[in-house]
């Protein structure tokens, strides 16, 4: 599938998570291909990454929060075109003893798995949107932002789920380990991935603002009822 990860926090700068882990260096099983924007009035088209699944992506995850600190509130912002009918994962987070924190499955229905520093919450609790597919062949914009106990997702800027997340409070991601892409450590197998960079100009930067603005309305509303503000990722 196809796709652009963009993780970042609104304190002090924007993550790029291919950035990190130098998608530009075509890697092994990495090529450039056409992205998104195919043709836009003044401009080139715009740049992917086709992954194969030869290719193994990871790097230490204090490489992308040099501080150390993985905001507890957070959004990941990313455009995905999937091929059909598949269901894998986009991002792994991992602890030094090897234990899954954080990891984001795309497919029919994607999954959103998080476990904190208490192992919270259970497999079992681990949000599940079964009403969106992204593994329909096309193009998504997708954010995913999760503040407090709650996790979101905004798909196309149009269609948004919010499931609960039963997290601790006060919900801590380790950041001694390692941050992987396109699988699981002890998966068999790498599905074929493409991934996009953000595009150059207004077409791509406006659906940017668009992913953020939502993200920050349903914040806005939470803060409404006395909830705090929250940091992006």
């Amino acid at each position: 599938y196809a796709i652009l990860s963009k993780c970042h926090q609104i304190i002090p700068e924007p993550v790029d998570v291919l950035k990190v882990l130098d998608f530009k260096s075509s890697p092994e099983g990495v090529r450039k291909t056409t992205g998104f924007c195919t043709a836009r009035r003044g401009s080139k088209p715009d740049v992917a990454y086709r992954v194969g699944k030869q290719a193994q992506i990871s790097a230490p995850t204090k490489q992308l929060f040099p501080g150390g600190v993985f905001p507890e509130d957070f959004s990941i912002l990313f455009t995905i075109k999937p091929k059909a009918g598949l269901q894998s994962f986009l991002l792994s987070v991992y602890n030094k003893q090897g234990i899954q924190q954080l990891g984001v499955e795309v497919g029919r229905a994607p999954v959103f798995l998080y476990e904190d520093q208490h192992g919270k919450p259970a497999p079992e609790e681990y949000p599940l949107f079964r009403s969106i597919n992204l593994a329909d062949g096309k193009w998504h914009r997708v954010a995913i932002s999760v503040e407090k106990k709650s996790v979101t997702i905004i798909v196309d800027c149009k269609k948004k789920v919010t499931r609960p997340l039963s997290r601790s409070n006060r919900a801590v991601i380790n950041t001694e380990g390692i941050t992987v892409f396109g699988t699981r450590i002890l998966d068999e197998e790498v599905f074929e991935v493409l991934l996009k960079i953000f595009c150059d100009g207004k077409e791509q930067s406006g659906g940017k603002k668009e992913m953020e603005s939502e993200v920050k309305k349903g914040r806005a509303d939470k803060q409404a009822d006395g909830s705090n503000s929250s940091t992006a990722l």
